[in-house]
């Protein structure tokens, strides 16, 4: 599974895994500074239960780091993955 970095508008990014031209994941946030505002996560219906979620998050945690960026959890999914694992630590806002 290929995710894609597309720029969705002034200062907003995503990470989007698109088939047959349709969007079947995506992980959204505003850059403000340093700083990864993440604000919405999409897996579909057909996809969920296959950890997309969280392959879309560690490609933004990944991607936070290569950039030496810091992550604000707002999107409800985010909230919950930083609080249960500690691999997010380190990009924390």
């Amino acid at each position: 599974m290929e995710f894609q970095l597309k720029e969705t508008g002034h200062d907003a990014y995503a990470f989007v895994y698109e088939k047959d031209n349709q969007t079947l994941g995506e992980i959204t946030w505003t850059l403000l500074g340093d700083v990864m505002v993440m604000d919405h996560t999409f897996v579909s219906p057909t996809l969920r239960g296959q950890g997309v979620a969280k392959k879309l998050l560690d490609q933004a945690a990944e991607f936070a780091r290569e950039k030496d960026y810091k992550m604000e959890a707002v999107c409800s999914y985010v909230v919950a993955a930083f609080e249960q694992s500690d691999q997010y630590e380190d990009i924390k806002a």
